[in-house]
């Protein structure tokens, strides 16, 4: 199916690319990814350009409290104008809501709401898109959400929901609930009605997912390889469930691990250790990543599968950052779903576009003819139209 334009995207706080990855795959083209730590911008980067359908995604490595969308020297080429963009999304950092933590909510300095809620404010995107942990889901923090919900609803947003959303059932194999806040431009819903995607029953286990890349570690130690690699299998096979959720940690608390002592014993029971992570690839250790009493160590690359991501996406930094990467990230799959529900409303056909098909197309992000058009427009109007916006 072709489609008259792509749909633009800008995600905040992009981590590792989960979200960004998923939204792609739903058909949008993202102007732009945001975040702040090094070594996911890296990972953005290396991804972004060895990625062709990926072309003029600029990666922002800035703090995005002080990034314009209008005048930043990465975003000033796409001459955006309020109303312009069609999707503006992002995974604002949980930890003012998780229940892992003090849920200080709003007192958090990490809280980026407000700031999500100012960009919505000057770009005026089509539609929004926020992801969180299901702790703001919370009755304390109900306030806090129906102010969020109050003040797009005063730009013009309708509210389509707070869903939570269980990763297990769009084909990830992991239990790893997430808080979705959608909101659309009342004008697009006129004719059309979000629907929130519904999943599947079916579960991937840990067994399906990790038993290609279990082969592939155990199998250049043969015989002794292929009898540990027979009874990590039966051992996951047996449990037939998906994986404890992957967590990334806190940069002050030590190196990488599958998480608390609970998280570690449900690992255990599917043959795997979660002590650790395996060292690289680059610097084996059999005894160590391998052979252990519990079973092997996940590698990175593991957590990833485990997070939904596809084996093509690489991972930047040492083992422990790329790992809190994977850990922290929001898994693809689920961002497709939600992504392609979206598509589905703001297409006027209401049928949401692959990304193959996009790629197919070879649309620009915005056509070059408006984009010079845009371009020629004075500074003077542009500031003027960026006011409007917020009256």
């Amino acid at each position: 199916m072709g489609s008259s334009r792509s749909l633009t995207s800008i995600e905040i706080c992009a981590g590792a690319g989960g979200q960004a990855l998923g939204l792609h795959n739903a058909g949008f083209r993202h102007l732009a990814l945001l975040e702040i730590d090094k070594h996911a911008c890296a990972t953005l980067r290396h991804n972004v350009r060895n990625h062709a359908d990926w072309a003029e995604c600029e990666v922002v490595e800035a703090d995005v409290k002080d990034v314009d969308p209008f005048t930043h020297k990465q975003l000033a080429k796409f001459a955006l104008e309020p109303g312009d963009l069609d999707l503006l999304a992002g995974g604002v950092p949980c930890p003012p809501f998780s229940v892992a933590g003090k849920q200080l909510g709003a007192e958090d300095e990490r809280d980026l709401f407000p700031t999500m809620l100012e960009l919505v404010g000057q770009l005026r995107p089509k539609a929004v898109m926020i992801e969180n942990v299901r702790g703001i889901l919370d009755e304390k923090f109900k306030s806090y959400r129906d102010g969020i919900v109050s003040e797009l609803e005063g730009y013009g947003y309708q509210f389509c929901g707070w869903e939570l959303i269980e990763a297990c059932s769009y084909g990830v194999p992991q239990l790893r609930p997430r808080a979705i806040l959608v909101m659309i431009q009342k004008e697009f819903l006129q004719g059309a009605t979000f629907q929130w995607p519904v999943g599947s029953e079916k579960v991937v286990t840990v067994a399906e997912a990790l038993e290609e890349t279990m082969r592939e570690r155990f199998e250049p130690h043969g015989t002794k390889g292929e009898a540990a690699f027979e009874k990590w299998l039966a051992k996951a096979t047996e449990r037939a469930t998906e994986a404890p959720t992957i967590v990334g940690g806190s940069k002050k608390h030590g190196g990488a691990d599958l998480g608390p002592s609970r998280a570690k014993k449900a690992w255990a029971a599917l043959g795997v250790d979660g002590w650790g992570v395996a060292n690289d690839p680059e610097t084996p250790d059999p005894d160590r990543d391998l052979f252990r009493e519990n079973g092997p160590m996940l590698t990175v690359e593991q957590a990833a599968i485990i997070q939904g991501f596809p084996r093509h996406w690489k991972f930047e930094g040492g083992k422990t950052a790329r790992y809190r990467q994977v850990g922290n990230a929001f898994p693809p799959p689920v961002a497709e779903a939600v992504g392609r529900a979206i598509a589905a409303v703001l297409r006027s056909d209401t049928q949401a576009v692959s990304a193959e098909d996009n790629a197919r197309d070879g649309q620009e992000l915005l056509p070059t003819a408006r984009r010079e058009a845009k371009l020629s427009t004075s500074a003077a109007d542009r500031v003027d139209n960026r006011e409007a916006a917020h009256i």
